[in-house]
């Protein structure tokens, strides 16, 4: 394990250990305390809305570089990272399992941390991680082999180092970690590869395992050692066996909300993706082929892991439309607890708050071809001439019939966070519009192979662009406004009370938008495609912003004709810092 530590700096810090940790008190507060980033999204709500406005809309223009930070080397990829911030440090993970501590006021190296990978890991888009999460002195990260590991904030040396699962069956992680009262909650990815998704919890101080989850149904959780309930019921949603090899990863992550104490989890697609092996008929009266857990969203009770409500946007799902996107707690304009989600499938979701029910649904994307629409309950409309057909019923029995669906498989929305705006009222959305020629392949599961059993490639839909940021209403699902861009957008959103919008773009723009009309008031040119999700912080009564940039991730790797269209862009890996100098401010007053 490569391990490089500045000795001096490193001692100075140890010195100082003492003085400040991170508490569960800080976490919780994460979204209100202005001079500390210590969660993914800004805060477990996951709404990426600061209340800084130092940085507004008359400001922003005076916003430079205040350094830039290089991950060096050949290990490139996508970089999809959130920075932590916390005591004058910044931790960033990066591609191929690397961690970074940061001075933020000079930008120079602390301590970097190298994950000794394995030969024959099996990542499915990309060899990308997006984040860490603070407790104590330790800051705790995943890795490719699905392995979950705490360092010493201070030093980067190894305080625990646990597995998650056996990558050599498929598995592999790359969310980031969340922290809930003492347990650090982890999903899973691989779900190409008939694997089972799950959620877990470990003792944030010792790694050890207090409850696992699995969230395909037939599967036996665990709690404090023991099998506790199972998931669903055998059999009531899968036919045979094929649940326990049904997919479901849970790659994203989750996010908590505090006023219901409830973490909510999505689900991904069931394996295989070749739907007719798991439901062959057409939809039926209850859930009987619905392939229960996957392509849902899961409320659980963060101190047993037991599920307490659960929303499947996808039942029987056949195009790879993950239900994984991050939930957002928020409090509507009639002072209603809802969630929100934006589906792959290309509908966005208000669910109740209180126990996930469904409110209401509208398409966020153009040209929508496997459903009609979402009935009262919740359920897609089902366009039944725009599932891929059953290779069983073809005439070589080797491929069933081609469809053009929409949107592609990459979805209307996939990893990429949304934000709220707690100004607006306002969702601002990275969504692309695309679709794909997809088609049904016999296949039987493997362990450690690609379990699909679908053929694909993907097409942009409108000539002048694939990109589109837009700022929804969640009450009415209006589309207040658009931002268009001829690249797919792939990279993290974050609002501030400022009134601006960030968001960077494949082809190294980083952009502040007004949050009322969409308009761009500032832009950056990183050198290379950005992917990664902005923060802002306060430090010494100035502003500051800082995205990673790096082009890659699942674009390149799937993305067919558009991956040709976008192929000139850049690989790179460069942290970069803005800040907005305390005299400019002031001239703008």
């Amino acid at each position: 394990m490569r391990h490089l530590v500045l000795a001096a700096t490193a001692s100075i810090l140890a010195m100082t250990a003492a003085q400040a940790q991170v508490t569960e008190e800080d976490i919780a507060n994460d979204a209100t305390i202005t001079n500390q980033i210590v969660t993914n999204g800004m805060g477990r709500d996951l709404q990426r809305y600061s209340p800084l406005d130092i940085l507004n809309r008359d400001t922003v223009q005076h916003l430079v570089p205040a350094w830039a930070f290089s991950l060096g080397g050949e290990k490139q990829r996508g970089q999809e990272t959130q920075p932590l911030i916390y005591d004058g440090v910044m931790y960033i993970t990066g591609s191929y399992s690397r961690m970074y501590a940061i001075d933020i006021e000079t930008g120079r190296e602390i301590w970097q941390y190298d994950a000794r990978l394995p030969e024959g890991i099996l990542p499915c888009c990309d060899v990308i991680n997006r984040g860490a999460a603070m407790w104590g002195d330790l800051v705790i990260f995943g890795t490719l082999d699905a392995r979950l590991v705490a360092l010493d904030r201070h030093t980067g040396d190894t305080v625990w180092n646990t597995q998650i699962a056996d990558y050599r069956q498929g598995y592999s992680y790359t969310a980031a970690p969340m922290i809930v009262n003492g347990l650090v909650i982890t999903g899973n990815s691989g779900g190409e590869f008939g694997i089972v998704g799950a959620v877990e919890a470990r003792d944030v101080e010792t790694g050890e395992l207090v409850w696992r989850r699995p969230v395909i149904e037939g599967h036996m959780g665990m709690l404090n050692g023991e099998e506790s309930t199972m998931t669903g019921e055998l059999n009531a949603t899968w036919p045979g066996d094929m649940w326990q090899t049904g997919g479901g990863a849970t790659w994203l992550g989750g996010s908590y909300d505090a006023e219901t104490d409830t973490i909510i989890m999505g689900t991904g697609n069931p394996a295989p993706w070749n739907s007719w092996l798991r439901n062959a008929g057409e939809p039926t009266e209850g859930n009987a082929g619905d392939n229960l857990y996957a392509a849902s969203r899961l409320g659980i009770d963060p101190a047993t892991g037991e599920i307490r409500w659960h929303f499947q946007t996808t039942p029987r799902e056949g195009w790879d439309f993950d239900g994984v996107n991050e939930v957002i707690p928020f409090t509507n304009a009639a002072g209603e607890g809802r969630l929100a989600t934006a589906d792959r499938n290309g509908f966005f979701y208000v669910l109740d708050r209180a126990d996930g029910s469904f409110v209401d649904a509208w398409p966020f994307v153009q040209n929508i071809s496997w459903a009609e629409g979402i009935d009262d309950t919740g359920r897609p409309i089902y366009v039944e001439d725009n599932r891929p057909g059953d290779p069983s019923a073809a005439a070589s029995g080797d491929r069933g019939e081609s469809v053009f669906a929409v949107p592609s498989f990459l979805g209307g929305k996939n990893w990429m966070p949304m934000a709220y705006s707690q100004n607006t009222g306002l969702f601002y959305v990275p969504s692309n519009e695309w679709g794909m020629d997809i088609w049904n392949e016999p296949v039987t599961y493997r362990e450690g192979a690609a379990y699909l059993g679908s053929g694909f490639t993907i097409e942009p839909i409108f000539e002048d662009y694939i990109g589109s940021l837009k700022a929804i209403d969640p009450d009415t699902g209006e589309i207040i406004w658009e931002y268009r861009n001829a690249a797919p957008l792939w990279g993290g959103v974050m609002t501030t009370a400022g009134g601006l919008v960030f968001t960077g773009t494949p082809e190294g723009e980083f952009i502040a938008l007004d949050d009322e009309t969409g308009e761009v008031l500032w832009s950056f040119q990183t050198g290379s495609g950005i992917v990664g999700q902005p923060i802002t912080w306060e430090q010494d009564g100035e502003q500051y912003v800082t995205v990673v940039s790096g082009w890659g991730g699942a674009v390149p790797l799937w993305g067919g004709e558009v991956a040709q269209r976008v192929n000139y862009l850049n690989q790179g890996g460069t942290v970069w810092t803005f800040r907005l100098p305390r005299e400019l401010a002031q001239l703008a007053e």
